[in-house]
C-alpha cells in the first residue's frame, strides 16, 4: 500500500498556534486524539471571532459543527508546540467545510489532517440560515486562490 500524501504548510491559508499541555499526554506517552479535535475547533473559532466578528455568546446566528474527521500520521507529545493550518474547501449558503493540517512548529509536513463542517443556525429558531456577511467575508479569505 502506498503512503498517503501528507499536506504541507503551503496548502493552508492561516495558522493558529497551540501549546500542548501536561494533561494532553495519555498513558501511551503521546497526545490523545481527543485533543486534536479541540485544537481544530479552537483554530476555526479563533478565526471566526477575530476576523469574522463572531460573538459566540451573544450572536443569534452561530456555527454548529455537524461533521468532523481526522487522520493521524505521526504522534505529538507534550511539551511540543503545534500550529493548526486552516483553509476553506467549500463555502455554501449556510455551511462551510474547513480543511485543517496539524503541524509541529516549524515542520513542513502535517502530523495530522482533517476536516470540520459548520452549518450556520439561527439559535432562536434552531434552523439553518445564510452565513452572516461579515463571517462570509472572513471565510472567503480562507479560500485558496487557484
Amino acid at each position: 500500500m502506498s503512503e498517503v500524501r501528507r499536506s504541507r504548510r503551503q496548502d493552508y491559508v492561516w495558522f493558529c498556534p497551540i501549546t500542548t499541555r501536561w494533561l494532553d499526554n495519555d498513558v501511551y506517552g503521546h497526545v490523545n486524539n481527543v485533543h486534536y479535535y479541540s485544537w481544530i475547533d479552537t483554530a476555526v473559532n479563533a478565526w471566526l471571532i477575530r476576523e469574522g466578528g463572531l460573538d459566540p455568546v451573544r450572536d443569534r446566528i452561530v456555527g454548529y459543527c455537524v461533521e468532523s474527521g481526522l487522520r493521524y500520521f505521526r504522534p505529538l507529545r507534550y511539551p511540543e508546540e503545534v500550529e493548526v493550518g486552516v483553509r476553506v474547501a467549500h463555502l455554501g449558503r449556510s455551511s462551510v467545510r474547513y480543511e485543517l493540517g496539524i503541524f509541529r512548529r516549524g515542520e513542513e509536513e502535517a502530523v495530522a489532517e482533517g476536516h470540520f463542517v459548520h452549518v450556520f443556525v439561527d439559535r432562536t429558531r434552531d434552523r439553518a440560515t445564510p452565513i452572516p456577511p461579515t463571517i462570509r467575508a472572513a471565510l472567503e479569505r480562507l479560500q485558496r486562490a487557484g
